[in-house]
């Protein structure tokens, strides 16, 4: 991933994707006057960084948890869970399938963006966007498309970066 330009947001653009991330966290006082910087990559999306980090990621529906975000800022709502089964194939780019979901947020609707996280510890292990319902997800079929994922081009960025 290659990063062609970067800048700083000014005040009231890091309010407006600050407030837009508030609803995920259980308590967003941890994004209380963060300066925020753009950079504009080569693929599909945008990043926001904090502090050089890139921590959200602009995505179609607006902005959203790169992995690293969801480390740092531990989201409480739009988590899909997934059984150890499954991790090595997440870890390694692949879509989420409806049998490895053991738990998805009911308030979670097809196009959303969602972290998914491993049962045990309920770490992050990528960024996806939802297929399925959150009731729907522990069918079949695929549920989540990753967009993002540990050890990805944007993973290996953050750790360089960070």
């Amino acid at each position: 991933m290659k990063i062609k330009s970067r800048h700083h947001l000014k005040g009231s653009e890091s309010k407006k994707i600050l407030k837009m991330i508030e609803p995920f966290l259980e308590d967003p006082q941890a994004l209380r006057g963060l300066a925020l910087e753009v950079a504009e990559t080569d693929h599909d999306f945008n990043l926001i960084l904090l502090k050089g980090r890139p921590v959200f990621m602009m995505l179609e529906e607006g902005p959203f948890f790169t992995v690293r975000g969801a480390l740092e800022f531990a989201p409480k709502k739009s988590l899909v869970t997934v059984d150890s089964g499954a991790v090595s194939y997440i870890v390694n780019g692949a879509d989420v399938m409806a049998p490895g979901i053991v738990e998805a947020d009911p308030e979670i609707a097809p196009g959303d963006p969602v972290v998914i996280v491993e049962e045990r510890h309920r770490k992050p292990l990528a960024i996806g966007v939802a297929l399925l319902s959150g009731p729907e997800m522990r069918g079949s079929g695929k549920a989540v498309k990753s967009v993002h994922h540990v050890g990805d081009d944007l993973w290996e960025m953050i750790w360089e970066t960070g």
